[in-house]
């Protein structure tokens, strides 16, 4: 799965005398694998390239600690969507700080491959990356292909080197033979080359059934974090207490949401984190989108004014009949 192919492939990459410069708000996998490299780690503001090329610069400028020798080998690592956010990374600024300070780049793409771009490629194609640019791709099969498993994708060298030296390719367990064929044909599909259209037809619909939930649960007063596109929309609960609350009385009416609090986000910031696929038809959204209403009504979680769809309507109608008045 993505979470031992984080945890995994970064010791092989780097390790003492090197320099890991890590977002603030990566996932808890390339968190233990940075650890566990035992190469140094420093932390940048979240998805803010300033503060990144302001990092790179200061580490670049002491070197090591205590001796201030030069980094043998200095990689930045961001995630193409943030799976507690819902952001899209700010790809194209990094990659270019990135080329300039001659650090390599480590991009976890397991929440955006297959799910953003016009042909399902993750970030690099939907922000204009040349993938190139990129030095070490990493993503997981157990979500946009269904099946499990991760990959890492990268020069030919460098994935000769990761199966002489990674444990998790040299002792783990082949992927079986039912699991390989799902994630062959779901990529066939994503590219269209099972000879249908239905790839780019469900691309188009999860990006048009992400837009429009994220749209409704705004105008309806929610704070919902993340970008347009993305597929992960956190509706924001904060306090502790409302988080069993909000999920139970969802389930109550059949609509079951997933709920994250400490120590997956910090503990005063809880969220029920929503991830919408292509299979979600109209009226499934519909139905969630009225459940998720009452209930946060109930819960007490709509911090934001709801846009009042029926007064509008009416004060356009009086100011319509005023104006006609006037002339």
């Amino acid at each position: 799965m993505g979470y031992v192919t984080n945890s995994a492939i970064l010791p092989v990459l780097i390790g003492k005398g090197g320099l890991i410069i890590s977002d603030s708000l990566n996932h808890n996998s390339i968190v233990n694998g940075a650890r566990g490299s035992g190469a140094t780690i420093r932390v940048f503001q979240h998805n803010t390239p300033s503060h990144l090329e302001k990092v790179l610069r200061e580490q670049i400028a002491e070197g090591q600690p205590r001796t201030h020798r030069p980094w043998k080998k200095i990689i930045v690592v961001v995630e193409g969507i943030y799976s507690m956010e819902g952001e899209l990374c700010k790809l194209p600024e990094i990659v270019a700080i990135c080329k300039k300070y001659k650090a390599y780049v480590y991009l976890d793409e397991a929440h955006s491959i297959g799910a953003v771009g016009k042909s399902g490629r993750g970030v690099c194609e939907l922000l204009g990356v040349d993938t190139a640019d990129v030095d070490i791709m990493m993503g997981t099969f157990t979500k946009s292909f269904g099946s499990c498993g991760g990959y890492i994708a990268g020069s030919k060298e460098l994935i000769q080197y990761l199966k002489y030296t990674c444990p998790a390719h040299l002792y783990a367990t082949s992927i079986s033979p039912p699991a390989a064929q799902q994630i062959i044909s779901a990529i066939k599909v994503i590219l269209g080359e099972d000879g249908s259209s239905r790839g780019a037809q469900k691309l188009a619909r999860i990006r048009k059934n992400s837009n429009f939930f994220r749209s409704e649960l705004q105008k309806m007063g929610f704070e919902v974090l993340g970008d347009n596109d993305s597929p992960v929309m956190p509706i924001m609960l904060y306090n502790p207490a409302k988080i069993p609350a909000f999920s139970r009385e969802c389930l109550k009416q059949n609509v079951a949401v997933v709920t994250v609090a400490f120590p997956a986000t910090p503990l005063l910031l809880a969220r029920a984190r929503i991830c919408l696929s292509a299979s979600h038809t109209k009226e499934d959204l519909l139905k969630a989108l009225e459940v998720i209403s009452q209930v946060g009504d109930l819960v007490g979680i709509k911090y934001f004014p709801a846009e009042p769809k029926k007064q509008q309507q009416q004060q356009q109608q009086k100011q319509g009949k005023g104006t006609i008045k006037l002339e």
